[in-house]
């Protein structure tokens, strides 16, 4: 845009950014005016103001797993001298463009979105700002293929599944994420594979809808306990939802993993100290934080990425809540 308005081309404008000697003083100047009325901030490889900030931005902060981001994130921002500054949008419009607002007025080296759907015309108003983005386990594909960190949620479902059947369970229920997460279709196609797999039909009555949070994997959990067949085993694409399981199965008199056994997925910190401790699947939520941080300060150095799209290994973590099916 800045060279069309300035009548030059795409390398002038890169010239003159650059501090290249080789560009004529009146197209420098005109250049730099448009630079500077459009707002475009220049970035000094190597150097970081004192003051410079990181955006994390999340659609809501009201979950654990926040938390464990956040942490890795502020890791390496400390270390580095930079600050951060977390937000939630709500998936609201106004709420977005709020956000936008209050960045313009810091010194933001690059934005992180967590699980966010972000709005085209919000990519595109980063990108006009020069600001490096990154997203951590987003929610649709980047329109501007900004660099996108994610973990092995396929095979962590995968391997959660085999664990499941491996200890003799047939009928396993299946508690799903949002729909139009990446990370919920991944998990969702994990389950089914591994049925797959096991010769075993996917029964879509085994299969109930879920938003990663307690209320949703209770209210599945009752709806699956009380099945004329129940699952011998539920495993819930979140923690959350899978401490949602473990108080439906509280409510109807059963206990986990006597009767029924329990496997999450996120590992968070609290689940080691319930009773009893939750088999989960660990996804690093951390390194996927200090990842993301390290990217950003990156990109805002001038530095070149090796790939554009980072998966990290997730880790099944058995505890006490599954066991061999209970026999008839």
């Amino acid at each position: 845009m800045i060279a069309r308005l300035a009548g030059v081309s795409v390398p002038t404008v890169s010239r003159v950014i650059n501090g290249r000697s080789d560009v004529a003083p009146g197209t420098r100047e005109r250049v730099e005016d448009l630079l500077t009325t459009h707002g475009y901030r220049r970035r000094s490889p190597g150097r970081r103001p004192s003051s410079a900030l990181i955006d994390l931005v999340f659609n809501d902060l009201d979950s654990p797993w926040a938390v464990e981001i956040i942490r890795g994130v502020e890791d390496v921002a400390h270390a580095s001298g930079t600050g951060t500054v977390v937000s939630a949008i709500h998936r609201r419009t106004s709420s977005a463009k709020q956000w936008l607002d209050n960045m313009r007025n810091r010194s933001t080296e690059g934005v992180i979105f967590v699980t966010s759907m972000v709005a085209p015309p919000l990519q595109a108003e980063l990108h006009r700002l020069n600001l490096p983005v990154v997203m951590v386990d987003p929610a649709g594909v980047s329109l501007q293929e900004n660099p996108t960190i994610g973990a092995t949620n396929w095979a962590g479902s995968l391997g959660a599944s085999q664990y499941l059947l491996g200890l003799g369970h047939r009928r396993i229920g299946f508690i799903a994420g949002p729909p139009q997460l990446m990370c919920s279709r991944a998990r969702m196609d994990g389950y089914r594979a591994a049925l797959n797999a096991a010769g075993i039909a996917v029964d879509d009555a085994l299969i109930r809808p879920g938003n990663f949070y307690h209320e949703s994997g209770y209210a599945a959990g009752t709806q699956l306990l009380g099945l004329a067949d129940p699952p011998t085993a539920i495993f819930a694409a979140s923690d959350q939802m899978a401490l949602g399981v473990y108080e439906a199965v509280r409510k109807r008199g059963l206990r986990v993993p006597d009767d029924i056994s329990v496997v999450g997925f996120d590992d968070l910190p609290e689940v080691r100290w319930c009773s009893p401790p939750l088999t989960t699947i660990r996804q690093p939520l951390a390194e996927m934080g200090m990842l993301a941080a390290r990217t950003v300060l990156r990109l805002a150095n001038g530095e070149k990425i090796e790939s554009p799209r980072v998966e990290l290994a997730t880790e099944l973590v058995i505890r006490d809540s599954a066991a061999p099916p209970k026999q008839p």
